[in-house]
């Protein structure tokens, strides 16, 4: 086979049932990662892989476990039924994740493979049970994993075969250092070990040297974000806070956001006041955070995939300040303002796969240059096209400067050239055929994010709404929002269990983005008359508008025709007495 063919996934020798589980998935071919790391885990050699989000990591090493397993037990001798493979994750909603993903692959092998999810601390009774059954395959976090194995539920020490470690380079910094030095006791002194990760860092080969033995090392040659045809990056500086509120309103009540939206904050408080505000337009929304229980967030994630939800506000406890090293988790966070609940193996910006998102909004900048690599890896993902816009104050230059340089671009003017075919005339800059200016953009040092010309004095007219509306969202009210939500998500994912697994449809109708309310709502906020619109968009665009229901005068005429006994009555003449006929 000449390099420049492809190695397909019914060229490496997998088993009939994975290729089958993997045509239904719809992958008519492998991704790079997939390609380079498949073949050398199936001959057994330990793997150190770098490849950005949204690559298809998982399904790289899913696939050499699923098919080392079932070639096992179908040429091997007959052995007792064990754990072989342990895949460890750095939050719940990946070890979710994992386990979906692993189940799909083995959906037509699922007799001879089963798979145990750990990560959920309120299911330990439960998890015995499972582990007691002794599934082939357990993906879990390090501290669950590692509690299960103090009390010897789970033995991996005679039969493991195979471990995984995904998104390595998030592990330490999530505080799960002591954890995983004190599990690796745990484990057999012979093992082929993967270590998937997004990018290489001081914390990564940490782990190499733990758990690795003479490992191929795969740094693909592709960039961390997905190239400028597929994924638009643009930043718009907003001279104050109160800007970046009234754009943001712009940009969703005038619909000039087209599809589902991601919204990253950088704290809960944050995430909270953007709720509030929005809802005052009537803009719904909700928000993914770690202080929901683990079955709202998941409920919550697999409901904007459905297409539920438009919008989803989104925290992270990776991108709510500096890395917590060497540290137990939750100590080295505290010190966040607003985030001082949160679950720390909650994550959401790092590996979490939302489907089909069309736009990352960062409306707080990201803290650091990585965290602003894996924000943006919630779009664009599997060759579907996305945009990515940060809201920038003037004295955020700094650490924009340092996102720049991570992306490969060197912040400088725009030439003229460019000027005109990039920046459309309105409020809007419109993404329209800009591969003349990326490639000068890869060639010139010009920047990566593109400026998003916005021309903020054709807005002016929302700018009282918007300071209406920042006024009601008081730190009171984004108090009792949080402790409502709270209170609902507890409900319903606790005492309503039981009855949602009897009944899923009623699952289904169970929404995250109800108005909280604890603000005061003015109704006529949520409507937006002709007048304020922008005259370059008048006739283009339509905000958001609730369907109207008929009128309850015409409901009343409508019964009440229908019921009318002059139309209805049927006279049918009265019937003659029957005569006695004589005997």
């Amino acid at each position: 086979m000449s390099d420049t063919e492809y190695l397909g996934f019914e060229h490496m020798g997998l088993d009939p049932r994975l290729l089958q589980a993997i045509a239904d998935l719809g992958w008519s071919r492998p991704t790079l990662i997939q390609e380079k790391a498949i073949p050398l885990a199936l001959e057994g050699k330990d793997l150190l892989a770098r490849a950005r989000t949204g690559s298809g990591k998982t399904a790289a090493y899913a696939v050499p476990m699923l098919q080392l397993l079932l070639h096992r037990k179908a040429t091997g001798p007959v052995v007792e039924q064990a754990v072989r493979g342990l895949v460890l994750v750095p939050t719940k909603e990946l070890a979710r994740q994992a386990q979906s993903m692993i189940q799909q692959l083995a959906a037509y092998c699922a007799r001879d493979i089963r798979v145990a999810d750990v990560s959920a601390a309120e299911d330990t009774a439960s998890q015995r049970a499972m582990l007691m059954e002794k599934p082939d395959v357990v993906v879990g976090t390090p501290s669950r994993v590692l509690s299960h194995l103090q009390q010897e539920s789970l033995k991996v020490r005679d039969s493991l075969e195979l471990l995984v470690v995904d998104e390595a380079d998030l592990l330490f910094s999530f505080g799960f250092e002591e954890e995983l030095k004190s599990l690796l006791c745990y484990l057999p002194r012979i093992y082929q070990a993967f270590l998937m990760s997004a990018t290489f860092n001081e914390d990564v080969q940490a782990l190499k040297e733990l758990v690795l033995h003479n490992p191929v090392t795969l740094k693909l040659q592709e960039s961390q974000l997905p190239g400028p045809d597929q994924l638009q990056q643009f930043q718009v500086v907003c001279q104050t806070e109160e800007d970046k509120f009234l754009l943001l309103y712009a940009l969703l009540k005038l619909s000039l956001i087209r599809g589902k939206s991601l919204l990253f904050v950088n704290t809960l408080e944050r995430s909270y006041r953007l709720r509030l505000f929005l809802e005052q337009f009537s803009i719904p929304a909700c928000v993914l955070n770690g202080e929901l229980p683990l079955r709202s967030r998941c409920h919550i994630i697999s409901q904007f995939n459905q297409g539920f939800y438009d919008c989803v506000i989104a925290t992270d406890a990776e991108v709510l300040g500096a890395p917590v090293k060497g540290k137990q988790r939750g100590k080295g966070a505290k010190g966040a303002k607003g985030n001082r609940a949160s679950d720390p193996e909650a994550g959401v910006a790092r590996g979490i796969d939302f489907h089909h998102v069309s736009a990352v909004l960062n409306f707080d900048l990201p803290p650091t240059p990585e965290a602003y690599i894996h924000r943006a890896g919630r779009t664009a993902r599997a060759n579907n096209p996305g945009i990515v816009l940060t809201f920038t104050l003037p004295t955020e230059q700094a650490p924009l400067d340092k996102i720049e340089e991570l992306l490969g671009g060197a912040r400088g003017e725009v030439p003229e050239g460019c000027k005109q075919e990039a920046f459309q005339a309105g409020p809007i800059r419109k993404p329209l055929a800009l591969s003349d200016f990326h490639a000068y953009s890869a060639e010139n040092g010009a920047p990566v994010l593109l400026p998003y010309q916005f021309q903020m004095e054709e807005i002016e007219g929302f700018r009282y709404r918007c300071r209406d509306a920042m006024r009601s969202v008081t730190k009171q009210a984004i108090r009792e929002a949080r402790l409502k939500e709270i209170k609902e998500e507890l409900l319903h994912s606790e005492k309503l269990k039981t009855y949602f697994e009897d009944n899923p449809r009623d699952l289904q109708l169970l929404r995250h983005d109800l108005p909280l309310h604890p603000a005061v709502v003015k109704p006529h906020l949520g409507h937006v008359p002709d007048y304020l619109v922008p005259p370059t968009l008048r006739g283009i665009v339509r905000p958001h508008k609730k369907r109207k229901k008929p009128s309850s005068a015409h409901r009343k005429v409508k019964k009440a025709k229908t019921q009318n006994p002059l139309r209805s009555f049927r006279h049918r003449g009265k019937k003659p007495k029957p005569t006695a006929t004589p005997s």
